[in-house]
């Protein structure tokens, strides 16, 4: 693979996983302003973030099987053709329902786009450049924080509201040409893939019973929802709670992305000295400091707006260091059915952060403590499956030395 097929290749990928973060990002400074235009408020409009974070983990489990049966592209095809007409009903929508339900449509269209890049860097990287392909997939991905919030914010302000998801179909028709014309086609079709019910639930079983699966994709999850539960408490905590402007907002939210890409980053060159698994335990022991420390000090109402932006700073960095490595860790052992173990541990990860946004549309009100706490204990627990899990994974390992690949 010449350098430059390689830098277009990470690019097109990078782009189609962040094509759902996107989605996320750029309509949260219009929260008030869809609030006022569709007659509701700003809780019932972020019960739209948790439609769509069910929408993204229900959906990635039909793709995963498709994906393996008919290869990656005809699945990805039709995912981005249900995602721009849903952008489209979401701009002309006069219903809060309807809008949350649409959301919802969305998500299942987009997660295609994400379950077939995962997918993707199993078919075209060997197992050990993975770590390092999904950080620089971070990177393109970084640009959804970074850039999508600051320019909602001002799209609204000039254009309206409705206009974020007439941009939104629109960068999904460019992403779907870009698939079509610059992806190669990585994973032939496989009619012995069976889409019947009781196939499909056993291979994923067995995908979701492998330790090493489990362990990294389970723990990697529960602790990455701390991300999720950042970005619907956001809009909350710094406009309602702080009373900064949307504008500020949109700055704020790409100063937090530095942090998470800046560390996502780093860890390309740490892998050079550390094992994944290694960097996997020092994220998540650092994670649960800082999110421990926030807890303590939100608690006893020490923070101002900007000691607050320095901790959520601090928080997010670890996550740019455990993201990638369990990511890569979890797929590893699989080789025929990357689609299906892509899709769980998608699954899993928009399931766990869906569960936390809405307990911070339900709990935060008009303190931080809800969310902070939230952040910390999802932590704990990750870091708590994560030692559980790798004495599991030493046992297997002594128990069959072969590698892992699942079959129908």
């Amino acid at each position: 693979m010449t350098k430059q097929k390689y830098i277009t290749l990470i690019l097109i990928l990078g782009f189609l996983t962040a094509l759902g973060p996107f989605s996320i990002d750029m309509y949260l400074p219009g929260f008030s302003a869809i609030a006022d235009d569709l007659n509701t408020t700003v809780n019932n409009v972020s019960l739209s973030l948790s439609s769509y974070f069910i929408g993204i983990s229900a959906g990635q489990l039909l793709y995963g099987p498709l994906l393996d049966r008919y290869g990656r592209k005809q699945p990805l095809y039709i995912g981005l053709t249900v995602y721009l007409l849903a952008s489209l009903g979401c701009a002309v929508t006069k219903n809060i329902d309807m809008f949350i339900g649409l959301r919802f449509i969305q998500a299942v269209g987009s997660c295609a786009a994400t379950v077939a890049a995962m997918a993707m860097v199993r078919d075209l990287f060997p197992v050990e450049d993975s770590p390092k392909v999904f950080s620089l997939l971070l990177l393109v991905l970084g640009l959804s924080p970074m850039l999508a919030p600051t320019i909602g914010s001002y799209v609204i302000a000039v254009w309206g509201w409705h206009t974020i998801f007439i941009i939104l179909a629109i960068m999904g028709f460019a992403v779907l040409l870009a698939s079509r014309f610059g992806v190669p086609h990585t994973h032939k079709p496989d009619p012995s893939i069976s889409l019947k019910p009781k196939p499909i639930l056993t291979g994923f079983a067995k995908v979701l019973t492998t330790p090493q699966f489990y362990t990294y994709a389970v723990s990697g999850a529960v602790a990455f929802s701390g991300l999720f539960t950042y970005v619907a408490g956001s809009p909350l905590l710094f406009m309602d709670i702080f009373k900064v402007s949307g504008e500020t907002y949109g700055w704020i939210f790409a100063l937090m992305s530095v942090s998470f890409i800046g560390v996502s980053q780093f860890n390309s060159l740490l892998l050079r000295w550390y094992k994944s698994e290694q960097l996997v335990y020092i994220g998540l022991s650092l994670q649960l400091i800082i999110s421990t420390a926030f807890l303590i000090a939100a608690i006893n109402n020490w923070l101002g707006l900007y000691s607050t932006i320095i901790m959520l700073f601090l928080y997010l960095g670890c996550l740019g260091l455990t993201n990638p490595n369990t990511a890569g860790l979890a797929l590893a052992p699989f080789s025929k059915n990357a689609g299906s173990a892509s899709a769980l541990l998608g699954a899993l990860q928009m399931g766990m952060g869906s569960l936390a946004s809405m307990a911070v549309g339900i709990l935060v009100k008009d303190s931080m403590i809800p969310m902070v706490a939230i952040m910390a204990s999802t932590t704990l627990i990750g870091l708590g499956i994560l030692l559980i899990g790798r004495k599991n994974i030493k046992e297997f390992a002594q128990s069959d030395s072969s590698d892992t690949i699942i079959e129908h």
